[in-house]
């Protein structure tokens, strides 16, 4: 594996508290980056925004403006996460779709593929840079256009199921999985604009639960116990 984009929920950085940051739970995280970039493994990596803002919950404030807020907390995620990955002796840029001034740079893939040659971790801010898109959306995007080889999906939950494991004991989990039947069957891995993205332009996906210990090494070097979502 030469590339890869790094997907993670706003709330895993979170840790047990569920909103804000948790130090801790960031440095494991950064401390795993760092064994695969070591290994001459490019990174890329979106964070959502969950741990700050869930918008579209909310009647009080239109649906333009609610994605608007959300696209600011990715890039707060991204700013305090890229500084914690540098604590631990990486080298790291932050790209943003739109200007915020110095402390963002604006994304071009030029540079981006530049930062990663040169062994910078990438954290591609503020999604698409436009409403009505998740973070699927800006996931899928941005590996693409990096060309990169995998996603790779951390989640709460060790792979895909048929059902929610955590209400359903009996629910199976798939070993591999395609996007096709991810959709047929709504099982969620990422959202319908998405998915289409993914299948168009044959991006595959390894969905694994993110652990405190080497989940994210192994699922870069292939060797995760989760599910792997052909195209």
């Amino acid at each position: 594996m030469k590339r890869v984009l790094l997907k993670l929920s706003g709330e895993a950085l979170a840790g047990a508290k569920k909103t804000g940051f948790d130090e801790e739970t960031v440095r494991g995280v950064a401390a795993q980056v760092k064994q695969i970039v070591d290994e001459g493994i490019e990174v890329a990596i979106v964070i959502g925004g969950g741990n700050f803002w869930r918008g579209r919950s909310s009647d009080a404030i239109e649906r333009t403006h609610a994605d608007q807020i959300g696209m600011l907390a990715t890039v707060m995620n991204c700013i305090y996460t890229s500084e914690i990955f540098r604590s631990l002796g990486m080298k790291t840029c932050v790209m943003t779709p739109f200007m915020i001034g110095a402390f963002t740079e604006l994304f071009s893939k030029d540079r981006a593929v530049e930062a990663l040659s040169d062994g910078k971790v990438v954290f591609f801010a503020g999604g698409t840079g436009h409403p009505y898109f998740s973070t699927d959306t800006g996931v899928v995007l941005r590996a693409i256009e990096m060309e990169a080889e995998e996603i790779l999906l951390a989640k709460a939950v060790d792979g895909v199921y048929d059902d929610d494991p955590k209400s359903n004991p009996d629910a199976k989990k798939f070993d591999t999985i395609s996007i096709d039947e991810v959709v047929e069957k709504g099982l969620g891995v990422v959202d319908g604009a998405a998915a289409v993205m993914a299948k168009e332009n044959r991006m595959p996906m390894l969905v694994f639960k993110l652990d405190g210990r080497d989940s994210i090494a192994r699922a870069a070097r292939g060797e995760i116990d989760g599910t792997y979502v052909t195209v």
